[in-house]
């Protein structure tokens, strides 16, 4: 084992970003970051979320590889351990430029005929593992962002659109997940968050525990929430996390 160090060297904590550690796409606090220092005595610790390297280093900070074990960006195609990275895979080499083309182009024109109380830019962020579909656009302030989200939710804008996307690309082995406010991530079946217990499986680690806010049934928590490998915490703010963490490790 690797963590002979920690009180529990064969447990690991794996925490979402957006929701669990940070408000979405806001910065760590100083209380998150001391209580994990604490948890990384008792057992390893990694972070798992959608979003590329560079935006998880905006929000958890610049020191990232090494306060925790494992970094796991962009639901682990991009990959840390101990601040080295591990083997990484590509959403473009697998779908192909023929296909990925006909699937930009259906969203694009999709979300043109969208009705919407206001629109920003980025509509659909490419990343290495995935792409990410915003209806109203990434470049959202934090306002717009609690704005659009009142707005989605009764009028299903990105339920309907996922809807859309599973009938027209009936043959594309394609998962959808709803995750944070404002989008949706698109990518291959399997790539889901369970993609970075790949990383974790010659550690044989006798517990994985999970924190995740989206862990409802369509949301970008729910398959490593519910892996028979995991023990899954539902949380709702990284204020729940914090309190969770200490009823469950004692810290």
């Amino acid at each position: 084992m690797s963590f002979t160090d920690r009180e529990q060297p064969k447990t690991i904590c794996l925490f979402d970003v957006d929701g669990t550690l940070t408000p979405a796409r806001l910065t760590v606090s100083s209380e998150m970051k001391q209580l994990l220092k604490e948890l990384r005595k008792k057992c390893a610790i990694g972070f798992v979320g959608g979003s590329d390297f560079a935006k998880q280093l905006e929000q958890l900070g610049p020191d990232i590889l090494q306060d925790f074990d494992y970094c796991f960006s962009e639901n682990g195609l991009t990959a840390y351990k101990f601040g080295k990275a591990l083997p990484a895979q590509s959403f473009i080499n697998w779908i192909g430029e023929e296909k990925y083309t006909k699937l930009s182009k259906f969203i694009l024109r999709y979300l043109a005929d969208l009705d919407l109380p206001f629109r920003r830019g980025t509509f659909i962020e490419f990343r290495k593992g995935m792409i990410n579909v915003s209806p109203v656009g990434r470049n959202c302030t934090t306002e717009e962002r609690n704005e659009y989200e009142k707005f989605d939710l009764p009028n299903n804008i990105r339920s309907n659109m996922v809807k859309a996307l599973k009938d027209e690309f009936k043959d594309l082995d394609l998962t959808y997940s709803i995750g944070g406010q404002i989008s949706f991530d698109v990518f291959p079946t399997g790539w889901d968050k369970t993609y970075c217990l790949t990383h974790l499986q010659d550690e044989h680690f006798e517990k994985i525990h999970f924190f995740g806010d989206k862990s409802y049934k369509g949301g970008n928590d729910y398959e490593i929430y519910s892996d028979d490998r995991t023990i899954g915490h539902a949380v709702t703010s990284p204020e729940d996390t914090i309190k969770q963490l200490k009823e469950i490790f004692d810290l």
